[in-house]
């Protein structure tokens, strides 16, 4: 897990870049409109993403347009993964916890005779 992907998305501009971007490409000035802030601004935290390798960037005349890396995210995915796969595991044991407290709450005590 690349530890510069966590770094990139932290800042909560960046992060809400990418969640425009996850829609489709989209141009640098689509997406300081979209997102309400200055082109310099965005222009900024766009390089920073592409340094990240999370982004790319396409020249179509004079614009710029911007499009997630999938290779990143994929890698995201996967060390998440296995964090998943933890808590599954838990839950799975106490589910199996849970119903062995059902079965003993429904079985009748035994009776207790001298």
């Amino acid at each position: 897990m690349n530890t510069t992907t966590l770094s990139a998305l932290a800042e909560p501009n960046r992060l809400h870049i990418v969640e425009l971007l996850r829609d489709g490409p989209r141009p640098v000035g689509e997406i300081a409109d979209r997102l309400q802030l200055h082109q310099p601004q965005v222009s900024k935290h766009l390089r920073v993403l592409s340094e990240a390798g999370l982004v790319e960037v396409k020249p179509v005349a004079q614009m710029r347009i911007y499009r997630l890396r999938p290779q990143p995210f994929n890698e995201l995915d996967d060390w998440l993964k296995s964090f998943r796969r933890a808590w599954e595991d838990r839950f799975d044991q106490l589910d199996q916890y849970l119903q062995e407290l059902q079965r003993q709450s429904a079985d009748p005590a035994p009776s207790q005779e001298p």
